[in-house]
């Protein structure tokens, strides 16, 4: 089954909620396939990677992954990890990163361009260290703000494709919409990062 409006943006909701939780690899592809139409590969992909990585979700989670499925009563939702609240996030942010981090300026100007053609509002980037329960390791994360009523995942789409286009490069991108009331991971993230372009 195809996803209504509702629904696409339920899941962009999820990936948002799930980020720094689930690897960053999964979290991507899932945001590529939900785009790109592919629903049933994106709901298969989410609800396996959350138990294989044993990733524990909220009541509230679950339901809105619920609302994402065929079959609302769906078995592999009985067998998803259940917690009471979402985790503090795994993660310290810095604004720089150690001396041996990779060099970020080309994805900088990259992920800056294809923000501006896609409607960013500005891109921040900060450092993120991962504490011992973390999911993934240390790396820049990029942070890109839109305004409300954007196409999250599209953006999303649009930046991490031109990033590996030119630069054969990946770096998780979070697309974070003006004025929302973000998740704990993105909220740290956006405190210590680093502003690296803003439109004019």
């Amino acid at each position: 089954m195809t996803m209504d409006q509702v629904q696409y943006t339920t899941a962009a909701e999820v990936c948002r909620r799930l980020a720094g939780r689930l690897s960053d690899d999964v979290i991507g592809v899932v945001q590529s396939q939900l785009f790109a139409g592919e629903d049933e590969l994106a709901r298969a992909a989410l609800l396996l990677n959350l138990r294989h990585e044993g990733v524990g979700v909220t009541a509230e989670e679950t339901e809105l992954i619920r609302t994402l499925l065929d079959d609302p009563q769906d078995p592999e939702l009985t067998e998803l990890t259940a917690v009471d609240t979402a985790p503090p996030p795994a993660y310290r942010f810095s604004p720089t990163g150690p001396a041996d981090a990779p060099d970020p300026s080309g994805a900088d100007r990259v992920i800056a361009g294809e923000a501006a053609a896609s409607g960013g509002r500005r891109v921040r980037r900060a450092w993120r260290e991962p504490l011992p329960e973390a999911a993934n390791p240390a790396t820049w994360v990029y942070l890109v703000q839109v305004v409300p009523g954007s196409d999250e995942l599209r953006a999303h789409s649009a930046i991490t494709s031109r990033l590996w286009v030119t630069r054969q490069e990946k770096w998780p991108v979070e697309v974070v919409v003006e004025g929302r009331l973000l998740p704990a991971y993105q909220a740290a993230a956006v405190t210590a990062a680093h502003q690296i372009w803003a439109a004019a």
